[in-house]
Formats: C-alpha cells, sequence, structure tokens
C-alpha cells in the first residue's frame, strides 16, 4: 500500500519528478562508473584461492649493477635470481616463494603468428597461487629445476579460445615461442591472467628459459642483476610481521656477508646504505602492479568529484522534497489528528524518497553505461583491453546501495520537518506561514549555499586540470613528427640472428622508402615517448668521477637520418650514416642536457666516451638539440645515440616513416611491405606519432575532460537548485512582497531583495569552495604540469563563471518578484 501511494504521489507531480529522477540518474551513474574503474584497479582481489594469505617482497635501498623493472611494479620490487633461489630454500614462513618477470613473445602455431606478451614463472607460481589448469596440466617446481632445458609452456585461456578454437587437441603439440618449439602441456583457468594487473601474458613458460626466450641474457648467476619480481603465500597461523621479522633474518646476512664484497667503487656511506638494507613484506592480495600506484590518485579523485555531484543532487532533491513537503503540511497535520502515527507517516514519505532514488539509479545505470564509453574513448589501447568497461554485476549493486543510501539520505530531515508534531498550528497555518517554514527555509539556505561551495570546488579543480592540460600540448616536444607513422618488429624472436636481423632492418628500411610520398625512413630501438626508458652508467672524457658520483644517462640506438626525420636540429658534428657499421669506428651522438652534465661545452665532438666500465671506445661525432624521449612530460633526461649498426644484440626495432601524403593511406600500406619481407613476422603498435602522443598524455586527457564534464554537471544542478529555492521564497514571500510594494517599494527594490539573498549565498558558499578547491588541487598536484593548486587566473575565472550563473538563476525569481501586483497579493493564500 506504501509503494502504491509512493508512485501516485510521484506521477501527481511529474515535472518535479522527473527533474528529481534526472538529477539523482547523473549523480548516481557517474559514481557507479567511476567505482567500476575503482574496483577493478585498486579494490579487487586477484581471482586465486584466498588471495587475502599473499604477501609481495621488496628491498628498498641501493641496487648498484643492472637493474630491469616494468609493469610489475618499481625497481625497489626486483630481484635477483640467486637472491630468489636462496629465500626460496631458507625460508620457513610460507608455503611457498614464487618469481615472474615478463616478456616480448612472438607466437608460431600452425602457420598462426602473432606478437605477443609473455610470461616467465617460477615452479612453484601456479601452485602458490592455488590454480588448478581448465585443460592439462600447469607448470610446477618439476619444470624448473634446470635451466635452459624444460621446453614445456602452459597457454593463456584467452590465448586458447580465440586463436586456437579450444581444441582440446592443442595439448602436447609444438608452439614455436621466440623460436624455440615449446610443448604445450596445459591451458591456464578462465578469468586468470597474471598476478600483474593490465598485464594479458598469452603464456607462461619456465623461469629459468629466460635466456632463450630473451636472446642474448645471460644473468641467472649474477647478484648484481635485479629483475625477478617475488611474491609467497602465508603459511596458516602466520603473520605479516612475523614473516617479515623470519625474512630479515636470512635476509641481511646474505646481503652482509655475500653480496657486500661483490660490490665495488661503492662509498662508505652507500656501502652502509645497502648493507642496512631490509626486506619488506607487504599485503599482496591484489597482485603485484605500477598500476595501483599510478591510478590510485586520479581515481580517488574522479570518485571524490562524482561524489560531489552526486551531494548536489541530493541537496536538489532535499530542497524540492521540503518545498513538496510544506504543501503537505495540513495533509499531514489531519493524518496525524485522526490517529496516524508518525512513524507510518515518516514510513510513507521515505518510501517516497526511496522510490525516486531507485528510479534515478536505474535510469543512473544509463549514464554510467556513458560515461564509461567517453572514459573508453579516453584510454590507451592497452588499458581498454585490461579493464572491462561496461555493466558489471559489482557496478550494478553499487549503484543498488548508493540509490537506498542517498533516498534515506535526501528523504529524512524533510520527512522529519513533514510530520512535525505541533498539528494545531500546522493546521491554523493553512492560510499563512506554515509553522516550522523559517527553518525550512533556512535549511534550504543553507543546502544550496553548500551546493554553491561545492560547485565553486569543482569549477576551480576542473580550472586547474584544463590549464595543466593546456599546458602539457604547449610543450615543445623538440621533434616535428605530424606526418610519421611508427610500428615495431623484434625479428630476434622468431629466432633471427644479429646479423640477420641488422639485415632484415636495412632491407625494410629501403622497401619503406620506395613507397609513395614517402620523405624519410628511420628506426629506434627505444620507442619515442611510450614511457620506455632505457639507461647506463657513462664514462666520458675529461669528466671526474667518484664513488657517489651520478654517470647515470639515457640512450637509444638509431638508424641514418633518424634526427632529420624526426626533425631534430644537430647543433655540432654529423648524423649517422650509413658508414656507420661494426667494421668501422664506434660513434655516438649525444643532446645538449647530456653535453652539459659531462661538461662538454659545443666542443664536445670528437671527444670519447663509453659504457659498462670499458675503455673509451666511443667518439662522439654530434650534438643534437634536447627532445622528449620517455614521456611529454618529463624533464628532458641526458641522452646518447648509438648507431644500431654497430650494435652487437639488435632485438625490437621500432621505425618511423614520415609522409607527404595522408598518414592513415601510409599504414595502409605498411602490412604488405612487412608480409614481402617475411611473412610469418608479426609487428605492433602500427599507429601515427601524433596518436602515440596522446597515448602518452592519455592520464592528463581523461582527469581534464572528465573533471570538467562533472564540474558542469555540478555548477548546472546547483543552479536548478537555486532557482528553485529563490521560486519558492518569492511564492512563500507574495503577501509580503505585496505590502512592500503597497507602502512604496519599486520594482528595482524588490530585485535587489532577491538578489541580495542570492549574492549572500554565493559570497560564503563561493568562499567556502575556494578554501576547498585548494586542499583538493592539493591532493592531486601530482597531476598537475607545470601548475599550482592555488592558481590565481583559474580562481578568478571560476569565481566569475560561478558569479554569472548563481545571478542568472537568481534574475528569474527576482525579475517575477517585482512584477508583483499588490492588491492579488493581498489576497493570496
Amino acid at each position: 500500500m506504501n509503494l502504491k501511494l509512493a508512485f501516485r504521489r510521484l506521477f501527481k507531480t511529474p515535472l518535479v519528478s522527473t527533474v528529481a529522477i534526472l538529477s539523482l540518474a547523473l549523480g548516481i551513474g557517474a559514481n557507479a562508473a567511476i567505482f567500476s574503474l575503482f574496483d577493478q584497479t585498486l579494490l579487487r582481489s586477484l581471482p586465486v584461492q584466498r588471495p587475502e594469505e599473499l604477501v609481495n617482497f621488496s628491498s628498498p635501498g641501493p641496487k648498484p649493477g643492472s637493474n630491469s623493472c616494468g609493469q610489475a611494479g618499481s625497481c625497489e620490487s626486483v630481484f635477483s635470481y640467486p637472491m630468489f633461489r636462496d629465500l626460496e630454500r631458507l625460508q620457513t614462513s610460507f608455503t611457498g616463494i614464487a618469481a615472474h618477470v615478463g616478456f616480448g613473445a612472438n607466437l608460431a602455431y600452425q602457420g598462426q603468428t602473432t606478437s605477443s606478451d609473455g610470461l616467465l614463472v617460477s615452479g612453484s607460481y601456479f601452485p602458490v597461487l592455488g590454480l588448478r589448469a581448465a585443460l592439462g596440466r600447469l607448470l610446477d617446481t618439476n619444470d624448473d629445476i634446470n635451466i635452459g632445458n624444460q621446453f614445456v609452456v602452459v597457454l593463456s585461456h584467452a590465448y586458447w579460445t580465440s586463436r586456437l578454437g579450444a581444441s582440446s587437441d592443442v595439448l602436447n603439440q609444438s608452439l614455436l615461442v621466440n623460436g624455440q618449439s615449446m610443448t604445450i602441456v596445459g591451458i591456464a583457468p578462465r578469468g586468470f591472467n597474471s598476478t600483474t594487473l593490465g598485464a594479458e601474458p598469452e603464456v607462461y613458460i619456465p623461469l629459468t628459459m629466460r635466456g632463450l626466450m630473451v636472446p642474448g641474457w645471460r644473468g641467472f648467476d649474477n647478484r648484481r642483476s635485479y629483475w625477478a619480481y617475488m611474491f609467497a603465500r602465508l603459511k596458516p597461523g602466520v603473520s605479516i610481521e612475523q614473516a617479515s621479522a623470519a625474512m630479515n633474518g636470512i635476509y641481511r646476512p646474505i646481503i652482509n656477508d655475500v653480496e657486500a664484497p661483490l660490490q665495488k667503487g661503492m662509498s662508505d656511506q652507500t656501502m652502509g646504505r645497502f648493507r642496512a638494507k631490509q626486506l619488506v613484506i607487504d599485503e599482496g592480495r591484489r597482485g603485484q602492479s605500477s598500476v595501483h600506484r599510478e591510478a590510485k590518485t586520479p581515481l580517488i579523485l574522479l570518485f571524490s568529484i562524482t561524489g560531489i555531484v552526486l551531494l548536489i543532487a541530493c541537496a536538489n532533491i532535499a530542497n524540492l522534497l521540503l518545498a513538496r513537503g510544506a504543501g503537505r503540511a495540513t495533509e499531514m497535520a489531519v493524518r496525524l489528528s485522526l490517529g496516524g502515527s508518525r512513524r507510518h507517516l515518516l514510513a510513507q514519505l521515505l518510501t517516497e524518497s526511496s522510490v525516486l532514488a531507485i528510479l534515478g539509479g536505474i535510469a543512473g545505470l544509463a549514464v554510467a553505461r556513458i560515461t564509461l564509453s567517453l572514459i573508453s574513448s579516453l584510454l590507451p589501447p592497452e588499458a581498454t583491453s585490461t579493464l572491462r568497461l561496461d555493466l558489471q554485476p559489482s557496478m550494478i549493486a553499487f549503484a543498488g546501495v548508493l540509490s537506498i543510501a542517498t533516498g534515506f539520505l535526501f528523504g529524512i530531515f524533510p520527512a522529519l520537518h513533514s510530520t512535525r508534531p505541533d498539528l494545531i498550528s500546522a493546521i491554523k497555518a493553512n492560510a499563512g506561514q506554515p509553522a516550522g517554514a523559517k527553518a525550512a527555509a533556512r535549511f534550504r539556505s543553507t543546502l544550496v549555499t553548500a551546493q554553491i561551495a561545492l560547485s565553486m570546488a569543482l569549477l576551480i579543480s576542473a580550472g586547474l586540470f584544463i590549464k595543466s592540460l593546456m599546458n602539457v600540448s604547449r610543450v615543445d616536444l623538440g621533434l616535428k613528427i605530424d606526418d610519421v607513422v611508427t610500428f615495431g618488429v623484434s625479428p630476434h624472436l622468431n629466432g633471427y640472428n644479429v646479423q640477420r636481423s641488422r639485415s632484415f632492418f636495412e632491407r625494410l628500411e629501403q622497401e619503406l622508402a620506395t613507397l609513395p610520398g614517402v620523405t624519410g625512413v628511420t628506426a629506434s630501438m627505444v620507442p619515442l615517448l611510450s614511457g620506455s626508458n632505457w639507461g647506463s652508467s657513462v664514462a666520458v672524457q675529461g669528466f671526474q668521477s667518484g664513488p657517489d658520483t651520478d654517470t647515470h644517462a639515457n640512450f637509444n640506438e638509431v638508424g641514418p637520418g633518424y634526427f632529420r626525420t624526426l626533425g631534430i636540429p644537430l647543433m655540432a658534428g654529423r648524423e649517422f650514416t650509413d658508414g656507420d657499421t661494426s667494421n668501422g669506428q664506434t660513434v655516438a651522438i649525444v643532446n645538449e642536457a647530456f653535453a652539459k652534465k659531462f661538461n662538454l661545452g659545443r666542443d664536445g665532438v670528437g671527444k670519447r666516451m663509453s659504457t659498462g666500465g670499458r675503455e673509451l671506445d666511443m667518439e662522439i661525432v654530434g650534438i643534437v638539440q634536447n627532445a622528449k624521449y620517455s614521456e611529454v612530460r618529463q624533464e628532458l633526461p641526458p641522452l646518447f645515440f648509438r648507431a644500431y649498426r654497430q650494435s652487437e644484440n639488435l632485438s625490437t626495432m621500432n621505425f618511423y616513416v614520415k609522409t607527404s601524403m595522408d598518414p592513415e593511406q601510409l599504414m595502409r600500406s605498411v602490412p604488405a611491405v612487412l608480409a614481402r619481407l617475411d611473412p610469418n613476422l608479426p609487428f605492433d603498435n602500427l599507429k601515427t606519432m601524433p596518436q602515440q602522443v596522446r597515448e602518452n598524455v592519455f592520464m592528463d586527457r581523461m582527469v581534464s575532460t572528465l573533471a570538467s564534464a562533472f564540474a558542469v554537471l555540478a555548477t548546472l544542478l546547483a543552479a536548478v537548485g537555486l532557482y528553485g529555492v529563490l521560486a519558492y521564497t518569492v511564492s512563500q514571500r507574495t503577501r509580503e512582497i505585496g505590502l512592500r510594494m503597497a507602502f512604496g517599494a519599486d520594482a528595482a527594490r524588490m530585485r535587489l531583495m532577491i538578489l541580495k539573498q542570492v549574492a549572500w549565498m554565493t559570497l560564503i558558499g563561493g568562499a567556502i569552495g575556494v578554501v576547498g578547491a585548494y586542499y583538493l588541487g592539493r591532493g592531486a598536484e601530482s597531476l598537475l604540469f607545470e601548475l599550482k593548486a592555488h592558481d590565481p587566473t583559474v580562481i578568478g575565472l571560476s569565481v566569475v563563471v560561478l558569479s554569472i550563473v548563481a545571478f542568472g538563476a537568481g534574475y528569474i525569481p527576482a525579475h517575477r518578484a517585482s512584477r508583483v501586483d499588490p492588491m492579488q497579493a493581498l489576497r493570496y493564500e
């Protein structure tokens, strides 16, 4: 009966109900969409047995030697292979310790060749996770006893179903992985990709096969080569604190007695820090991923913004219900006087608000889907393939809980106010001001002031992100890449040796150069503006260095014409040419930041340098202008270039093709060129360089776009709330306004009276909002580029915009007040 009456009441005022439902749909839908990302990225546990028992390992402190870290976490989280085996053998706190590392994989099965990702895992990896194979078996400790002779592979469930038709006949068949014939022994369970969010390996191979999967790599015995990520499962009854104490009892002696004597050229201070290193053990139910750290701040920010939008929407609905409740005061009083209990009336009014909220939540699912589609358009392909950007059970459940909570939140005060027990005064007040009207008016004004404050905070925050994005878009890349197409190939993963790879790259350069409209072709080992960073310690002629001197520089191996093709000006010396081969003098080109760091000045051409502690075996033949390397937002690093044709270890190469025609047309021609040279060699990341730049700054674009959209939405909702309160105030004060005008007040004074109320609410709310925006901006300052949270231009513009919107919303009721007929107003009831 309560539900039927609630629907009847809603349909009795369809316009009010529609506005309320749409307001809630926008607030609940936006929150549900961001919650979906928040849940998948920061909350969701791994799909394994008892994930709460898993822990991750890290070891902050000096790691002299070579460090290789990636998507699974920072370089604090990687360990050498000997250290992994030591800890695995000596530990007593865990059911097992596992190690893993990703690698690039070229896969070939019955004529199907794909470029993909793989995961090298210890034999304990699947047992520690407690997983069972969907078909066949998973890798176990028998598969990584000896280094380099376990030619077995487990396929991911996604690769098995999408590429191999989910056929059970694949067991014991051969799969070529990076040119090595591997026997398929099993299929990983459905829904499991890896322990790293964002990684989707298609094959799992024993860790001991890394030397064959990554040609040229030799590091199993090197304690100064850090590359393996580690996690473990706690034994029953063992806490993280107990495990940490026990493991450090093992780790510290290894560091001090075994590894400290291996360090060379280390100062006493650094050696002290090295000896003091500890093994850090943290909870690992979500796995290991750099995405957890990178996504935390922007997602919390967006979740906070959508929460503010919902609060503004709830304030609007509360005001609407208060206004409607004032018209039902007599009804409530009569029902109470006839014996109805206040509890029943409260239940009825809360049922009505809950129905509103649930209808808003249902409509909000459509808003959530639209919001996710917008987010999908802003994310790079690798992110959209990892995240599920559709309606999921967890998101629907969240929207349901949020609907019920908001129904109570915005319904409780209007319900309490409408069922207050002063019956006689309420009935007598039928022809005048209802009892409690002043309290309700104050509450409505407070709600609107809060809406203005929240809107101001969001407008300033959105302004900061928009200006930050503008700063990013104006960054001088030092490159001319508007008409450049790029892609990568990895022939070594198909078994090519160095000489064959070099020959293939040279032929590919020649073939691409013959395409119509092509004006330049070059290549680089490290892909530009893709987040990749390769570096090395260097020695430079004339530069004196001590034990703790920073001699690190980033590097790249590039092809002839690299700087000319990408529009990087040459400041001194010459470019690499076709003659810079392995038979000639080893040469290098450095950028301005390198020349400055190592005191080369403009006279650096002709000086010598080296890497890896070798003799000064490279001659610097050129100095080029600084240009962006890894990230658009990154400071320009010291950088040196080598000629890839002189490299002793060619692997993946990324090509850059400049055209005078439409780049999209060129992209359609590239696959045919590669197919002519080797139809079994896959390529990846075929795109234009402007697209690569957009993907590099996708976080800036996403946060700015969403923050702006939500801020506009919040401001419009606040304007609607302000208009509603003022319109209701004018209608309630009609008799008062009539009296004032009858005693001589003119229309201008009446408008001023209403607009003065707008001014006070805007002033108080705006001031609070500015303070709130400052702290919101401080919390998200890491996302801003060349900008502080207290930027006066952004604050000033936001104040102007909100003031215009507020006075615009207030002018209509003010104008209506100025046109009140005194005679009709005096007869108004």
